[in-house]
């Protein structure tokens, strides 16, 4: 199952650098952990804002769920999840 992901990070302005710091590189090991696996085959940065627009190729809603409440940003994100599904049109298909 495809689904977009849209992720907005609002981190708190008076959050502890370190900490800031320690969070931020948690998450990228473990996005590019999901990467390797296949289950993030796609991630682009929003230009001017903290959020990225993400692909995400899992077997469930509730692995989808699993998945993004273990990102170690996640308390600190707005998400919106779109579910995909192939377009008639779609040459590739």
């Amino acid at each position: 199952m495809l689904f977009q992901v849209r992720m907005d990070v609002c981190l708190p302005h008076d959050l502890d650098p370190k900490t800031r710091s320690e969070i931020v590189a948690e998450e990228k090991q473990y996005a590019q952990e999901l990467q390797r696996a296949g289950k993030w085959p796609h991630i682009w940065r929003i230009v001017g804002e903290y959020a990225n627009i993400s692909v995400f190729d899992v077997e469930s809603n509730d692995e989808l769920h699993t998945l993004l409440s273990g990102l170690p940003l996640f308390p600190y994100m707005d998400i919106h999840v779109t579910p995909l599904a192939t377009h008639p049109s779609d040459i590739n298909a």
